[in-house]
């Protein structure tokens, strides 16, 4: 491998990727902005407007993000970006297009405990399951791991559960 990347973000105007690289023989570091082609707000309104379900829209994101890294042109520099990183960059640029601030793209990425999956669309509800998957795989211990322990058990304190109305006013016993 020729080049580390170092960072990777976006260029809103004109959409696009910026990469900042190390060449690894002269270390040397370097900034290229690849620019995101056919992608507008324009196919994005499509996608939204219910062509496609959850499913085929992580798809859409997946295979931008695998062409972008494919391309002869770019994939010896983003042989170090992940494709997740290139799906996300994609969403971030989709959002903006859309009029969301940078915040709301960078929120919807964020896990929260006790956020209401339940109000959530169904492309929303794909990419929190996502990340679920990711952060369980990254902490799951398998038999080969060096930490791995049979029979881990953990003792959660028991907190005072708050009492609800509808559990005094039970007629049947129950």
């Amino acid at each position: 491998m020729r080049f580390a990347a170092k960072r990777c973000g976006v260029q809103f105007s004109p959409p696009s990727i910026v990469l900042i690289y190390e060449h690894t023989e002269t270390k040397k570091v370097r900034k290229r902005i690849i620019p995101v082609r056919n992608f507008s707000k324009y196919s994005v309104a499509v996608i939204r407007a219910g062509v496609m379900n959850a499913h085929c829209i992580n798809i859409y994101y997946s295979m931008a993000a695998e062409r972008l890294k494919n391309n002869p042109r770019h994939r010896d520099y983003l042989e170090g970006v992940s494709q997740s990183q290139l799906e996300k960059l994609h969403i971030i640029l989709r959002d903006h297009m859309q009029g969301f601030s940078l915040e709301h793209s960078l929120s919807s990425f964020c896990l929260d405990p006790d956020e209401d999956l339940n109000k959530l669309d169904d492309e929303d509800l794909a990419r929190k399951k996502g990340q679920m998957d990711e952060l369980f795989e990254k902490n799951r211990r398998r038999k080969d791991d060096p930490d791995f322990v049979y029979d881990f058990e953990v003792d959660f304190t028991k907190t005072t559960l708050e009492k609800c109305s509808w559990d005094d006013e039970s007629d049947d016993g129950f």
